[in-house]
């Protein structure tokens, strides 16, 4: 897992092109960005499934409870078939915006 720092938040990048391995990375060391706002770059990974994005449900569920934004960025799935409990968006500019957002919807107590 490649992690880059921005100012308000973390992207991760998948380096193995292996779905599974890495949202099985992330659930087993959330700690290392538990704190932070984050990104989920799976981009380069063209053909991703439904199920394989299912994989991050759960440790997207965890990472919002802590009131930390968790957005996944890929171009290829369907998103009319993606879970209203997972936030998944074309681009990483699209994914800042959402960090965003949902800062300033914190900030307000919503």
């Amino acid at each position: 897992m490649k992690i880059i720092e921005k100012d308000n938040y973390k992207i991760l990048k998948d380096e193995k092109n292996d779905i599974a391995g890495f949202a099985n990375y992330m659930s087993q060391n959330h700690s290392i960005f538990k704190e932070d706002n984050v990104i989920v770059d799976v981009l380069k990974k063209g053909d991703l499934e439904l199920e394989e994005l299912l994989m991050f449900l759960e440790i997207s569920n965890i990472h919002r409870a802590e009131k930390k934004s968790f957005v996944i960025v890929n171009d290829a799935i369907n998103i009319d078939q993606v879970p209203e409990e997972l936030i998944v968006v074309p681009t990483l500019l699209e994914a800042t915006d959402i960090i965003k957002m949902e800062e300033l919807e914190r900030e307000l107590g919503f």
